[in-house]
């Protein structure tokens, strides 16, 4: 069939019908069938005992925070000082010409001393003494290494307790 047929089939479809089609609209109409809300997982949660926590529990002592801030601005102030830097250091020898600097290379330069600082940010908080009586060391490696596997551990907790959730839930659809 040509394309005049079929676009005149068309509308005589939608004249027969008292509606003209958008172009943008599907040729047939389906009705969406309503969603439902899961029924049996509100009533999981609303089974589970729940161990909520002050704000004064879970935040995070003075002491601490101010350490992390402090080094977090070394880790990552440093990097990004050295990056900025990096532009302006470029234009003065470009300016006046002592040797020729590849765009590319201004680039990568800065972009990494950007990535560094990115790294930095979370070298800073982790690298912190998360006990408040205990200064820690100047770089914190020690510290970074204790703090940083609580964090794996943590992370394994919460990936255990959501998979032996998922299964708890399957377990009671099946039934």
């Amino acid at each position: 069939m040509s394309e005049e047929s079929k676009s005149n089939q068309e509308s005589d479809r939608n004249a027969s019908s008292g509606k003209e089609r958008l172009p943008f609209e599907p040729k047939k109409n389906r009705k969406k069938t309503p969603k439902k809300p899961p029924v049996k997982a509100v009533e999981a949660k609303s089974q589970a005992p729940t161990n909520t926590l002050s704000k004064e529990q879970t935040a995070i002592p003075a002491a601490v925070s101010e350490r992390m801030l402090r080094r977090i601005g070394l880790f990552s102030g440093v990097p990004t000082v050295f990056g900025i830097s990096t532009f302006i250091i470029s234009y003065f020898v470009i300016t006046h010409g002592w040797f020729q600097l590849p765009n590319s290379a201004v680039v990568l330069v800065s972009m990494g001393f950007f990535g560094l600082s990115v790294l930095g940010l979370s070298y800073g908080a982790i690298s912190a003494s998360w006990d408040e009586d205990r200064p820690g060391s100047l770089f914190g490696w020690q510290e970074f290494t204790t703090n940083f596997g609580r964090l794996r551990e943590a992370w394994r907790f919460r990936d255990r307790g959501s998979q032996s959730e998922s299964a708890k839930q399957k377990n009671q659809s099946e039934k």
